[in-house]
């Protein structure tokens, strides 16, 4: 006997990006400066797919983590060297 899933969401559905989709978003995030652009434009444009969206939302969220964390160590190991000079 066959058992029905029953979906409890009743809302638009994100089409699914493809494997060649990811592929050719990963690839073009890679270049240097039109990446970073192009997460702000994904991340914040309409129009995009959802899913999209929300994974430039997390790189750009990413990238301010490490950028931050790299000047706060800098900082410190700079302060650290002026200390022990």
């Amino acid at each position: 006997m066959e058992q029905q899933i029953q979906n409890s969401y009743d809302g638009p559905v994100a089409p699914i990006m493809t494997t060649k989709e990811w592929v050719i978003t990963i690839l073009l995030t890679a270049i240097p400066i039109v990446g970073i652009i192009l997460l702000f434009v994904w991340a914040f444009g309409d129009g995009e797919n959802p899913n999209k969206k929300n994974w430039a939302k997390a790189n750009l969220l990413t990238v301010v983590i490490v950028f931050a964390t790299v000047i706060g160590l800098s900082m410190a190991f700079g302060l650290l060297a002026v200390l022990f000079s």
